[in-house]
């Protein structure tokens, strides 16, 4: 199994807002490499649980080997976390204590070049989460219509530039087709200006998010599964969410607000809010990386972290 490199992001400030009871019941909705799992199960006892939600034959046996060293109180499920609830109820839990999200990309799938997610690394053009699933980003890149691949351009990477990119696909896959991350990237570059090519972000950052996001039907797979997971949280149990782009952070903002605010009819008489209201808001203000992470993990620039608790 090759190696690769594993930080987690937020770490601590994931931790210590999940505020884990040693006997409690956890999910960990995106095990990838276990860094988050691995802290959690630290902090169980014999009577708590932890189940890590995981599609990836790889991430699977990685985590595996990560979590059996600290204890064999917890279960991986290969499944996508938006059956977070199916799937529990299956094995007969029906309320938990805890559940994280750490959204977007695992590191290995970014690292490993042959999963296609890299504009680094020379691939087919792949960016499927569970191998077992039809859609490649290959697909979208060379059946898509051109209204179709500018609205994934715009609304999943706003990237402002996603007509003049998604006209170059499509003059491109015309003579040939386009099939690895490599031929793209290439692509994206003749359609950008000049003065873009020499900025210092990568041009192909936008277009290659959207691409994923796409591909794996991230951002409605996300909001069902959040909205669920409401459901199944026990009293004072909270719900974690990294998130890495302004779509997903939005939902989850949005998501949060709907189950905070008190709706009340006009003319109610309630001396107290607060015993309608089923969850309250553990951060007011998002979380972001320190500096001292920054340096050390890049990937945590874009991270935030939203923590909400029900009453």
């Amino acid at each position: 199994m090759e190696p690769y490199r594993h930080i987690p992001v937020l770490l601590n400030e994931t931790i210590e807002g999940l505020n884990i009871k040693p006997n409690g019941i956890y999910v960990d909705c995106t095990m990838g490499g276990a860094g988050h799992a691995s802290e959690i199960l630290k902090r169980l006892n014999e009577k708590g649980h932890l189940y890590c939600f995981d599609q990836d034959d790889y991430a699977i046996n990685r985590g595996n080997l990560v979590l059996k060293q600290i204890g064999n109180n917890y279960t991986i499920i290969k499944s996508n976390f938006a059956n977070i609830k199916d799937e529990l109820a299956k094995i007969n839990v029906l309320q938990v204590d805890g559940i994280l999200y750490d959204l977007g990309v695992s590191s290995f799938q970014f690292d490993i070049a042959d999963r296609g997610f890299s504009y680094n690394k020379d691939a087919i053009l792949d960016m499927r989460m569970d191998p077992n699933q039809y859609l490649r980003a290959y697909d979208i890149v060379n059946y898509y219509s051109l209204d179709e691949l500018k609205k994934i351009f715009y609304q999943y990477g706003e990237e402002k530039f996603s007509a003049n990119i998604a006209k170059k696909i499509i003059q491109k896959r015309a003579i040939k087709p386009i099939e690895t991350t490599s031929q793209l990237v290439d692509v994206i570059f003749e359609a950008v200006p000049a003065y873009v090519r020499r900025k210092a972000g990568h041009p192909a950052k936008k277009v290659f998010q959207a691409l994923r996001i796409a591909v794996n039907d991230e951002l409605n797979v996300f909001e069902r599964s959040l909205k669920d997971a409401l459901t199944i949280l026990r009293s004072n149990g909270r719900i974690a969410v990294i998130s890495f782009h302004s779509l997903e952070d939005r939902i989850t903002k949005n998501i949060f607000r709907e189950n905070v605010d008190v709706k009340l009819p006009k003319g109610l008489p309630v001396k107290d809010a607060d015993i309608v209201r089923k969850f309250v808001l553990v951060n007011n203000k998002v979380i972001t990386a320190n500096e001292e992470e920054l340096v050390v993990n890049n990937r945590a620039h874009s991270a935030k972290l939203r923590i909400i608790e029900k009453l």
